[in-house]
């Protein structure tokens, strides 16, 4: 056996738990995951069926643990892994599944067939077979949190360019873009472009936020290589960011792998509970509505507005009417796609797939049911609230001629924002 191979199983073994044992061992090939599978949707074929991938992995698993496999490895489909069945692995994994997990909710037995493939995911990465560009932008996030001091500079002159277009577009000069202040309640964490830092910025200050922004961004590529030493390591910054500073809440960018990385896998990779309050952005805009704190004029956006359901935002981080609520506000029409929810379709660029430039054939193909599914809707603009989602949208856009345009929650609240309210004199 080589040593690429043995490495992949030695990682195997280690993520054998009860929850992946249970899916490699419960599947009762009933195919009624290939329905609700965007890749099956757009090509009916076996191998884009979520059991055939999960069967994938069951048979290297079969050939390392079962009795019967070992003696009689035909009689069971049990297969041994070799540098080339690893590369079958690594591709599927990272290519053939993106990890939106609308089969699992949709299996009778509860099988989680994207838990499978990240278990594949990680034992690519161990063994030299992922993606080098997922491998790079990973350890390129690392880098920056060992040395935050080579860039920083820059980073803070960009943010003092920034700050006076923030002050103009909101006519208040004394509008501020601080970055890591102490004592601040609210540390935002944007994505790589200033897209996604003006439009929180300009609600932060309707809103009279006391915040901050993070020198970091919110992305973690080791949650796509499913290495969970990478993700730590890139999620530590935050939270060792947010900590130092003694805030109260981090709050996301529009971003799904990024919510779910922080909200819910970090505080189980670090064993303990943080000292702050995890949120995504849309969460906070949904609050500062509630409460008051921002005004809008639905008329602003007159145009149709539909929204795309993140699978990391809704179907697996629960953020699902907050998204509707500020819509019904900001906008004056909005129509839902179907399905919607927990049972949207995956926009086919999830998992780091949009990160893959080669298999951008293989992307768009998967993504035609999404294309389907906003040209019924007849809306004129396709909200997102994530960034990959917007960018396989956008390239969905063009590729299918769905003649909308692609808009974050954020920048359609910006459009309908109203002056806040004069206060009174004492």
């Amino acid at each position: 056996m080589s040593t690429q191979a043995s490495t992949a199983l030695e990682v195997l073994q280690r993520q054998l738990t009860q929850p992946l044992v249970a899916s490699l061992e419960v599947c009762a090939r009933c195919g009624i995951c290939a329905e609700s599978c965007h890749y099956f949707l757009s090509e009916p074929r076996l191998e884009n069926v979520p059991a055939a991938r999960g069967e994938a992995l069951r048979r290297v698993y079969r050939a390392e643990t079962d009795w019967l496999s070992r003696l009689l490895p035909g009689w069971t489909g049990a297969e041994k892994l070799t540098e080339e069945g690893l590369a079958r692995l690594a591709e599927m994994a990272f290519t053939r599944c993106t990890l939106c997990r609308r089969c699992t909710f949709n299996c009778p037995m509860g099988v989680d067939t994207p838990l499978l493939m990240r278990a594949v995911r990680a034992m690519a990465t161990a063994s030299g077979a992922a993606p080098e560009i997922l491998v790079m932008l990973a350890d390129a996030a690392i880098e920056k949190g060992k040395n935050p001091e080579f860039f920083r500079d820059i980073f803070l002159d960009q943010m003092a360019d920034l700050e006076k277009v923030l002050q103009e577009k909101v006519g208040d000069p004394h509008a501020r873009i601080t970055v890591e202040r102490e004592g601040a309640q609210v540390l935002y964490v944007g994505l790589s472009g200033t897209h996604t830092i003006l439009p929180p910025a300009i609600l932060f200050h309707t809103a009279k936020e006391d915040w901050t922004l993070s020198i970091f961004e919110a992305s973690n590529y080791g949650v796509f290589l499913a290495d969970t030493g990478r993700a730590k390591q890139i999620a530590a910054r935050i939270i060792e960011e947010a900590k130092r500073l003694h805030v109260k809440e981090v709050v996301l960018a529009e971003c799904g792998h990024a919510y779910a990385a922080m909200r819910w896998d970090a505080p189980n990779w670090f064993g303990e509970p943080f000292p702050f309050r995890v949120t995504s952005l849309v969460e906070k805009i949904d609050e500062y509505l509630a409460a008051g704190r921002l005004r809008l004029n639905p008329q602003a956006n007159f145009e149709t507005v539909t929204y795309h359901d993140s699978c990391n935002m809704a179907r697996n981080g629960g953020v699902i009417e907050e998204p509707r609520r500020i819509l019904r506000a900001a906008a004056a029409k909005f129509v839902e796609m179907t399905p919607n929810r927990t049972e949207a379709y995956c926009c086919g660029g999830g998992g780091g797939l949009v990160a893959l430039p080669d298999y951008a054939k293989l992307r768009l193909q998967a993504g035609k049911p999404k294309a389907d599914q906003i040209r019924r809707t007849g809306a004129q603009v396709v909200v997102a609230a994530c960034e990959n989602c917007r960018l396989q949208l956008g390239d969905l856009n063009t590729h299918y001629n769905l003649g909308v345009r692609i808009s974050a929650l954020a920048d359609l609240v910006v459009t309908a924002l109203e002056p806040p309210r004069s206060q009174p004199p004492a």
